[in-house]
């Protein structure tokens, strides 16, 4: 096409192609700073698979109406405007009409610019005023907004100290996105260690969730591997798990290609969730290996040696619309992800002891100075319990003699013999049966300090994927070794011999 003085006029990039070649710059200006590249995009391939994942399970749901797709960390906004693409295509093939708001937040200046700029220029004026510059964590711009589709690429491994310092200190966080009611727990801390805050993004959206409608929300969020099992039980990390798998929110969670970020080659991982999950997928947690479904490219983008074909997307996607056991595709009960880390003590021992009294914290912390502790030692009574106490010596409630008389004892623990255990939740006849079964017979004196035990999640892809390395046979090993002893012949001769 020419105009009127005959000079040719290109044709207009659209959102996505713009949005590409400003990744390929940004991954240029800094491919000596991975974190830096880290926070500014995704790989087109990757947010086509999330759309899709997103829309098309309930694409036969979706009726005319007003629909606000969010995302909390939004970069240029390319993530939003995708989606906004996929959802209006779905609704025009069921005949629907709807009209989309988009939202967005990002703390990086001139990538929120870039998005606010970009609707702008489209003449979306009115979504332009949804995308808001700050910190999502520290300074939600939507504090009491609800959304209907989410999703996002947080930064990973990043530290976000300074947003934990805002909000008041890992100790006196009141905001009720990261500190709710949980079960019985009033205060049920969802907080991660300060050194990486990825799934505090995830916690913010599931607090923008709606309840109260048809669909509900659907989030896809992108995650690296340390969400699937960082933070023992009780921990943030875990607690955070826990509250997602015990409201029964998590869909699917889909391993990607490595290699497939422009900046990272780590293994990353997208997290499906609703709130509306059909009757099929309630109690339960679906994982997808998507590692070996990739196109090498031509030529490394960066980090990135491959990417996901519309064919590869496809599967992916129909494995998680029509939700079914492969080889690639495991179904799990959410228990399954679920263990009781449980304490184990046994009581200290002190040679020379009178094993029918109690001892006080002072006399203890004699005999640990004056080296009399040891195993072959008499156990120290820490309290007498009063008469019609019942024995459990699973939980550390002790039947003796004292006096000529039967009591029931509690034994000080020695915190240098203290150890722990984990424990399915699956676990057939729970604690209990696991603690008779593989701790009394190797122990005998040990209890289960019940006090302390603890209900954590975890997931891991290696344990549900993972594929044994076949042994090479006899007749393998001895042809290499007769293979070695040729290459070999004659050597040492020539050795000698130059000598």
């Amino acid at each position: 096409m020419q105009d009127i003085d005959g000079n040719e006029v290109l044709s207009a990039l659209d959102n996505h192609s713009m949005g590409t070649i400003f990744e390929e710059l940004i991954r240029r200006f800094n491919e000596e700073n991975n974190d830096e590249a880290g926070e500014h995009f995704t790989p087109r391939d990757v947010v086509k698979l999330m759309a899709d994942l997103i829309f098309l399970s309930i694409g036969d749901l979706i009726e005319s109406g007003t629909y606000l797709v969010y995302d909390g960390a939004c970069g240029t906004g390319g993530m939003l405007t995708v989606a906004e693409e996929r959802l209006a295509e779905l609704a025009q093939n069921q005949g629907k009409e709807v009209s989309i708001h988009l939202f967005g937040q990002e703390v990086q200046p001139e990538t929120y610019a870039i998005s606010k700029a970009d609707l702008l220029l489209k003449g979306e004026g009115a979504e332009a005023e949804n995308m808001k510059y700050g910190s999502t964590l520290s300074s939600d711009a939507f504090p009491s907004q609800e959304f209907d589709f989410m999703l996002s690429n947080p930064p990973y491994g990043k530290s976000w100290k300074t947003d934990l310092e805002r909000l008041g200190g890992k100790g006196d966080i009141k905001d009720p996105r990261f500190v709710t009611r949980h079960g019985d727990e009033a205060d049920y801390k969802m907080i991660t260690r300060s050194s990486d805050g990825q799934l505090m993004f995830l916690v913010n959206k599931l607090a923008k969730m709606k309840h109260n409608t048809r669909l509900g929300s659907r989030i896809a969020e992108v995650h690296n591997g340390s969400s699937l099992f960082t933070g023992d039980a009780g921990q943030g990390e875990s607690n955070i798990r826990r509250w997602i798998i015990e409201n029964d929110w998590l869909e699917t969670i889909i391993a990607l290609p490595e290699n497939i970020f422009y900046n990272t080659g780590i293994a990353t991982y997208i997290w499906l969730l609703s709130n509306r999950k059909n009757e099929e997928r309630r109690g339960k947690v679906q994982l997808i290996d998507g590692t070996e479904w990739y196109v090498p490219l031509r030529r490394n983008l960066g980090k990135k040696n491959c990417e996901l074909s519309e064919e590869q997307i496809q599967t992916i996607v129909d494995l998680v619309v029509n939700p079914r056991e492969t080889e690639k595709s495991k179904i799990f009960p959410n228990q399954a992800f679920g263990y009781w880390k449980v304490t184990v003590d046994r009581p200290l021992r002190v040679e020379g002891a009178d094993p029918q009294r109690v001892y006080k914290a002072a006399e203890i912390k004699a005999f640990k100075s004056e080296g009399r502790v040891t195993e072959e030692g008499v156990p120290i009574i820490k309290k007498i319990h009063k008469k019609g106490t019942r024995p459990d010596p699973i939980h550390g409630l002790f039947e003796v003699e004292i006096g000529g008389k039967p009591c029931v004892v509690e034994y000080e623990p020695d915190s240098n013999l203290r150890d722990s255990e984990q424990i399915p939740l699956l676990e057939d006849g729970g604690i209990e049966a696991f603690f008779r079964r593989e701790v009394l017979p190797y122990t005998p004196d040990a209890w289960i300090e019940a006090s302390k035990t603890q209900i954590g999640y975890e997931v891991s892809f290696t344990r549900h994927f993972y594929k044994p390395v076949p042994m090479r046979t006899l007749d393998e090993i001895k042809a290499d070794i007769y293979a070695l002893e040729q290459e070999t012949e004659g050597l040492l001769e020539q050795i000698v011999g130059n000598a």
